[in-house]
């Protein structure tokens, strides 16, 4: 994995084109104006293709494939490299900080394919994690946005499950600091996939894995091209016993079973080797039992209540489950003309959420067993395009747009506070609505080592609120000495409420019943508007080992956050009225050979106050202690670090093993400070954790009977089985209490063919 602001990167295909046509030119802070055709085939294609030379025009790239008599394998891949670097290239990071993760790195972890996405994302500078499968990056609660190959998904329902799975990605990048003006609606960080295809992903691969508390996953790959086709699927199933966090420090969870079904297929037909046109279509189902709570007294008015014969009523027994589904398809058209690059796609994402309480046991501890379904349906469509306007100018302009419809539907079985009467209450609401953005921005190189990234965004939500703002952006990426970057840059955000988050449900019905609110004030979740900064950077010690610092602040109004507020593990959004988020991140890497090092260090500290919105949710004591004073996050970790290192031996041989280890510490994520009456005033107990990593790798296994490698793998998990706290049941909208998994081993038999 490899840490450093993006302007530094080139693709080594890139760089290698240089020498193989005879052209050099020096590392550039941002894309170059003047384009050198790429004839490198990528490291990860066969060994035994060659590539054709290719002619060079200033100020645009061409690509002239001589066709090869034996085979078009070649042709096929060097038409790929270059419209994937022409993607690319249509969402620069310049000035912006980017971690990321190669296809030799996301197997590196342990785990591999098989680790959920969060979970190779907390290997990042500045991502603490949470309970069910949250993470958080620089402070933020949940805004990050997920990208297919440039493409952005509308946000989705998903709680516990990975609707994208590590599986799916060729490589993927984490994009977080002063973001230029393509990137808008989520902006803590950008998460970018690039999906495997069947060019550079041939063949298949049949995986068996699994180990302690029943896991099992299986999966299976297979990608393929044939004359200007390409396609590529990928499918997996994961049942076991630690689908969401549990609630005790016991080895095993109470009542925790999962089963997961994840598919995504990916075909692309290149017209020629200016244009490609490609669909994504992705399917994720999962159904979770929720762990139980063992030890929870009844609510006080329990004993006006008698439950019906032979029904559970102890904590330690009770019987919830959630079902979550995602599926998306994402179409995308992408072009060269000239001076000009584009790609124009439409997508969709249907997200569903059904709760299905214990009708007995969630009346007697929540006052409210509840039948919950949401589903959120987005259509929308994203251009981009790139325009070498001139030898030191890169413009760049575009839109999105997402047309949303969220649909909610609850049965509540509450208690008459009045007469003891049992009563069914039934509420529905929808919603459709709309958010949009458009940009435009320029990249100037008016010095050689220097390079000025400005735009402007247009941002508009018109949901459950309907506001809109410009927002200006500009960075600056200077290298002043050789191995050195510098950058600075300044993003003002504009982050729709997520629509699926806002709560629009009746609350006079609940009026003299035992989920009747403290409160009944609902004021609606409003956009949040931010100024914020960045500046850091980074520097080459010696090849191979490089080191970096970054520094943020943003300055927040009607900063957004979630909290899980009642059974059904659904997030309901509101709003802190001020919210500051500092910090800084250090970072170093080192790759040399079978050795490969990386460490990440970040300090953080975010705080809100003033309550502006769902005020219902909360008690009338923290509603006005928050609304005179400034309050932790919930989700505030204040020291953040992660660390990996990987060895090879045998690497040269037929039989390499790789061992492979990660370590994640957090300071402790926060906790109601009930002495003093202070919400989220402590801290919980700091963790650190291991896990280890052998894999061994047979290189065709079979001879010429059977193509394919076999890998055999042992993973482990919390290696030194530390018992931590994510949560510990206090905390504003913070619910039960979540440990950390423990020591689980699991094994794994791979077999390509």
């Amino acid at each position: 994995m490899t840490y450093r602001p993006s302007g530094l990167l080139l693709c080594s295909s890139f760089l290698s084109s240089l020498l193989a046509t005879g052209h050099t030119a020096a590392a550039q802070t941002a894309t170059p104006t003047t384009q050198v055709t790429a004839t490198t085939i990528p490291h990860n294609a066969p060994a035994t293709h060659t590539a054709a030379k290719l002619p060079v025009r200033k100020g645009s790239e061409t690509v002239k494939v001589i066709p090869q008599n034996a085979q078009h394998t070649a042709e096929q891949v060097i038409v790929t490299a270059h419209l994937d670097r022409a993607r690319s290239e249509l969402s620069p990071t310049t000035g912006a900080t980017v971690y990321r993760f190669s296809r030799q790195a996301l197997e590196n972890i342990p785990g591999g394919d098989n680790t959920p996405l969060n979970q190779v994302l907390l290997q990042a500078p500045g991502v603490a994690q949470d309970s069910y499968g949250q993470i958080h990056v620089r402070g933020d609660h949940n805004e990050v946005q997920f990208r297919l190959d440039g493409v952005q998904l509308p946000e989705g329902l998903s709680v516990f499950g990975q609707a994208l799975m590590t599986r799916f990605a060729d490589n993927m990048s984490l994009t977080t600091g002063a973001l230029p003006s393509q990137f808008g609606f989520l902006q803590a960080a950008v998460v970018d996939i690039t999906t495997k295809n069947g060019t550079t992903n041939a063949g298949g691969n049949l995986s068996f894995y699994g180990g302690a508390r029943d896991y099992f996953f299986p999966s299976l790959q297979y990608g393929f091209h044939k004359g200007k086709w390409d396609f590529f699927a990928t499918a997996d199933f994961v049942h076991d016993r630690v689908g969401i966090e549990n609630t005790t420090s016991s080895f095993n969870a109470p009542h925790d079973l999962s089963n997961q079904y994840h598919f995504l297929g990916h075909a692309r037909y290149t017209v020629d080797e200016d244009t490609r046109i490609s669909l994504i279509a992705g399917i994720s189902n999962a159904e979770y039992q929720l762990p139980n709570n063992p030890g929870q007294l009844p609510q006080d008015w329990s004993h006006n209540y008698t439950p019906p014969a032979g029904a559970a009523t102890s904590s330690d027994s009770l019987n919830e489950h959630q079902k979550q589904i995602t599926d998306f398809a994402v179409l995308a058209l992408q072009k060269e003309i000239g001076a000009f690059s584009l790609q124009d796609s439409v997508f969709t994402r249907y997200s569903s959420l059904r709760y299905s309480p214990d009708l007995t046991g969630d009346l007697l501890y929540l006052g409210n067993a509840q039948q919950a379904a949401r589903s959120v349906f987005s259509t929308g469509t994203q251009h981009d395009v790139t325009w070498r306007a001139a030898r030191d100018h890169t413009v760049r302009f575009g839109f999105q747009a997402f047309v949303e419809r969220n649909v909610s539907k609850t049965t509540s079985n509450v208690l008459s506070t009045l007469d003891n009467q049992l009563l069914t209450l039934h509420d529905g609401s929808g919603k459709t609505g709309m958010v949009y953005g458009l940009y435009a921005q320029d990249e100037w190189q008016p010095l050689r080592n220097l390079t000025i990234n400005y735009g402007m965004r247009f941002d508009g939500v018109s949901e459950y609120t309907a506001e809109h703002q410009f927002s200006p952006r500009v960075n600056v990426v200077w290298k002043p000495w050789k191995g050195g970057t510098l950058h600075a840059g300044y993003s003002r955000y504009f982050t729709p409420p997520p629509f699926e988050v806002v709560s629009s449900s009746s609350l006079a019905q609940f009026a003299n019943t035992t989920a009747a609110p403290s409160s009944t004030t609902n004021s609606k979740v409003r956009a949040e508007r931010d100024h914020y900064f960045d500046a850091g950077f980074e520097q080459t010690i010696l090849p191979g080992w490089r080191v970096s610092f970054d520094a943020y602040y943003k300055l927040a109004k009607n900063l957004i956050d979630e909290g899980q507020f009642g059974a059904p593990i659904i997030m309901s959004g509101f709003n802190y009225r001020h919210g500051q988020v500092n910090g800084y991140e250090v970072s170093t890497s080192y790759d040399h050979g079978p050795l490969s090092i990386y460490g990440n260090f970040a300090w953080s500290r975010a705080i809100g106050k003033k309550i502006t919105s769902a005020q219902f949710n909360f008690d009338a004591d923290e509603l006005n202690y928050i609304n005179n004073r400034w309050v932790h996050l919930d989700h505030d970790q204040r020291w953040t670090a992660s660390a990996g290192a990987t060895y090879t031996l045998f690497r040269k041989t037929r039989t390499p093993l790789r061992l492979s280890a990660t370590m994640v510490y957090g300071s402790g994520l926060r906790a109601d400070d009930d002495v003093n009456g202070i919400p989220n005033g402590l801290a919980l107990k700091p963790y650190a954790t291991v896990n280890f990593s052998a894999v061994q790798t047979i290189h065709n296994t079979f001879g010429s009977a059977w193509h394919g490698d076999t890998q055999l793998r042992l993973d482990v998990i919390n290696l030194g089985d530390h018992t931590y706290l994510l949560r510990d049941g206090s905390g504003i909208g913070v619910g039960a209490p979540q440990y950390g998994l423990r020591r689980t081993i699991l094994c794994g038999v791979s077999q390509g063919f």
